[in-house]
């Protein structure tokens, strides 16, 4: 199954999510603002990130095009 980064900020919200995420047998690694969200994809290479756009630190969108520009994270 896909290794999935959840960049979340809201406990409720990352508590359901990657109990939902586990139980359908992905690997789930967690950050819970923008900037952990960047150096965690970078350090643990998902196959897919969920990324909410309203994040602390570093929002979701700068997030996403920082990844984005980063050739080690495509």
């Amino acid at each position: 199954m896909a290794k999935i980064l959840l960049v979340e900020d809201s406990e409720q919200i990352w508590d359901f999510l990657s109990r939902r995420l586990e139980r359908r047998g992905h690997a789930v690694v967690m950050a819970h603002d923008g900037e952990a969200g960047v150096n965690t994809a970078k350090a643990a290479l998902p196959d897919v990130i969920l990324l909410d756009m309203n994040l602390p630190v570093i929002d979701g969108w700068t997030a996403a095009g920082m990844l984005k520009a980063d050739p080690a994270t495509q």
